[in-house]
Formats: structure tokens, sequence, C-alpha cells
């Protein structure tokens, strides 16, 4: 069923999705935090994130909202609703991928 106005229908929502890949090194002393993507509330209604931590790596790679935790040569991925921030934390000298696929519902 489509909602009238005038006499014509309004075209259905169309799905979008957009993907953001990138890489992260850490040759700190300390472990760094890294906001790598934000949008605001509502902007998106799904979300799939995946973090991928290098076999060299020395230690752990995690991110937050959502929480993953890669060990070295190991990935994490989860998928939520309504996302708006990843922030990756990555100790010295780690280093890998991570990679975002982003879900809108578009009004035509």
């Amino acid at each position: 069923m489509c909602n009238s106005f005038n006499g014509s229908c309004c075209p259905p929502a169309q799905m979008f999705q957009e993907s953001i890949c990138g890489n992260f090194n850490n040759a700190t002393v300390g472990p760094t935090t890294t906001t790598v993507w934000t949008a605001p509330a509502g902007a998106y209604f799904s979300g799939t994130f995946e973090l991928f931590n290098s076999a060299s790596s020395p230690g752990t790679v995690t991110a937050t909202a959502p929480a993953l935790s890669a060990t070295p040569g190991n990935s994490d991925s989860a998928s939520i609703d309504q996302p708006t921030t990843f922030e990756i934390i990555v100790p010295a000298g780690a280093s890998g991928k991570f990679c975002i696929n982003l879900y809108k519902r578009v009004l035509a």
C-alpha cells in the first residue's frame, strides 16, 4: 500500500550500505585510543564492525561500541543496531585492520 498525495504514490525507502576499512599501527610506547568513525544518533539503523590483529602484534587489540577483542593473529566482529561510534585501543607495537559496514534507510 502506498501513501497518496494528489493521487501519486511515494516510492519505497532505499537501503544503502557504506563500507569503511583502514589499517592501524601503533609505534608509540603505550596503548593508543583512536576514534575511527562517528555518526549522529539515528543516522544508521545497523552496522557490522570487524577488527583484525596481525600475528606479529605483541598484544590484544580491543574496540568499544561494540566491544571487540582480537588477540594476535585473530579477528573479532559484531553487529549492532543504531551505531554511533567505533573506537579502537591499540597496544604499543600492534598493527592490523578494521572494517565497518553501515546500513542506512533513505526515503526518496
